[in-house]
């Protein structure tokens, strides 16, 4: 039968077979470039994203917030070890983090335990540590009355002049007195300390753990004569022994005068005179984020419905026509 087929039918039936493997070997490259061609564009988009600024800015504000928020929790940059000269029990105990009742955006002092903190001040502290750097008028409207302030300073006797005769004198307090120290110099609070200098306290805020700390040495730890052991002092031993005990101080308001309740009083008072700015710089605060605030939103109002007019709008020109042409 095959033999009867003319040698035309043939030619014409590989020529078929050749168009039609010609036209899927077409259609493969075509597939195959298609798919290279998606490729190309899915990588070139991912490099270029990649290699951009903003790409790169994100990633260095990523990494350094994220090492910047470890050092903040742990005291320490990560899979770097600290080298110390000394041991780490020399600088002390890490005192915790206590709410203290002014931490807050929104929070002021607690003025009645203002009140109490000065009253342990001076029963208590003020028989070894100055606090220079406030005076009797910053007690008034914050701890105490102004005729209460004036008491107290002139409880005290300052030395003014010099007077017509060119002599010094002594008078009671004013308001305008700072209150006064313990000691006449630092050689003379030397010596009364067994040569060590009591600070100042206007700026000292965190003695609560401190004042609450006195506990026995451990055993392996030896204090010499005339210190005491405190875990929260730098090395340990601290000249200062321990001043603040139940019972010390009879509060005017009838408050319990434990340990704990002394040492939050003064430290909240201490508070007070590192920053006795406090509660007005967070009044000022709130009144700046209220005013701007409000101007923000008028400015977008602004620009949303009055200049977005004006903005947005187009002007054509349509030249005269010369109707002499």
């Amino acid at each position: 039968m095959l033999s009867r087929l003319p040698a035309g039918a043939f030619r014409n039936a590989g020529a078929f077979r050749a168009s039609r493997s010609t036209w899927q070997a077409g259609s493969r490259s075509s597939a195959v470039r298609f798919a290279s061609t998606h490729a190309g564009s899915s990588s070139s988009a991912f490099e270029a994203f990649m290699n951009s600024r903003v790409t790169l800015a994100s990633a260095t504000l990523f990494t350094a917030g994220t090492i910047a928020w470890y050092t903040h929790l742990y005291g320490s940059l990560p899979f770097i070890g600290e080298a110390h000269a000394s041991h780490l029990s020399d600088a002390g105990l890490h005192p915790p983090a206590y709410p203290w009742s002014h931490n807050g955006f929104f929070d002021t002092f607690d003025h009645a335990s203002i009140r109490r903190g000065y009253q342990v001040y001076r029963e208590v502290c003020a028989a070894c540590h100055s606090l220079d750097r406030i005076a009797w008028r910053n007690l008034v409207g914050v701890s105490h009355t102004a005729d209460e302030a004036r008491a107290m300073a002139e409880e005290v006797e300052y030395q003014d002049g010099p007077n017509d005769q060119g002599e010094m004198f002594m008078r009671p307090g004013k308001l305008a007195d700072y209150m006064p120290p313990p000691y006449p110099n630092e050689e003379a609070a030397r010596a009364g300390n067994a040569g060590a200098l009591p600070p100042d306290l206007s700026l000292i805020d965190y003695i609560f753990s401190l004042l609450t700390g006195y506990v026995d040495a451990p055993a392996g730890v030896e204090i010499r004569d005339g210190m005491n052991y405190n875990p929260f002092f730098p090395g340990g031993a601290i000249s200062m022994a321990r001043v603040l005990f139940d019972g010390i101080v009879e509060y005017d308001d009838g408050t319990p005068a434990t340990t704990s309740q002394m040492a939050k009083d003064v430290t909240t008072f201490l508070n007070w005179a590192a920053e006795p700015e406090h509660d007005e710089r967070k009044k000022y605060g709130i009144k700046a984020v209220i005013l701007f605030s409000t101007l923000f939103a008028l400015s977008v109002y602004v620009k949303r419905f009055k200049w977005t007019t004006i903005k947005n709008r187009k002007i054509f020109y349509d030249p005269p026509v010369d109707k002499g042409h």
